[in-house]
């Protein structure tokens, strides 16, 4: 079964974020492929900020990312990049440990002003982990995502038909 890792670069799940991260998962279920989420911010701080790659639980996220043939690299823009919870989690990948992978990036900004956060700042640091079959990616901004009344979100029909553009090119990629 093909295996993709999302990388998710939040501070918090109760967020439009969680909009992307939902509906790229069922999307690639829907397609029978096997998921591993790692929300970064659900791994121990303490290892995370002291780099311990002995840390059990950094152990099991790093394998996940070794183990599949997909990764997505998902990122609230934050100070005109990516998080800086996603790139504490970079940092302890080894540096080519996307080598031989599909790696799509996907990002949710405040706006269009920092559209190009992706190709800039995002892409730069995927590639130098070895990312040779990188997508173009997807952005898309928090007014494009409402949450819904059942703790859900909807993606405006733009952001949806991007999304879903890139996760196919994704699984043809693999």
């Amino acid at each position: 079964m093909t295996t993709v890792t999302i990388i998710a670069g939040g501070h918090k799940i109760d967020s439009r974020l969680t909009g992307i991260l939902q509906y790229t998962a069922d999307f690639l279920e829907k397609e029978k492929v096997e998921v591993h989420v790692i929300q970064v911010h659900q791994l121990p701080s303490n290892a995370l900020i002291t780099a311990d790659f002995m840390n059990q639980e950094i152990m099991e996220a790093r394998q996940k990312v070794e183990q599949s043939e997909g990764v997505i690299v998902l990122s609230p823009v934050f100070q005109a990049s990516y998080s800086g919870i996603i790139k504490t989690f970079l940092d302890l990948l080894p540096q080519k440990s996307l080598r031989n992978k599909t790696v799509l990036p996907l990002m949710l900004g405040g706006s269009y002003a920092h559209l190009l956060v992706m190709d800039y700042a995002l892409k730069p640091v995927l590639a130098n982990l070895g990312a040779t079959n990188m997508l173009t990616g997807a952005y898309v901004t928090d007014n494009q995502i409402t949450k819904q009344d059942n703790q859900s979100y909807l993606l405006d029909e733009d952001s949806e038909t991007r999304i879903t553009s890139q996760l196919k090119q994704l699984l043809e990629g693999m």
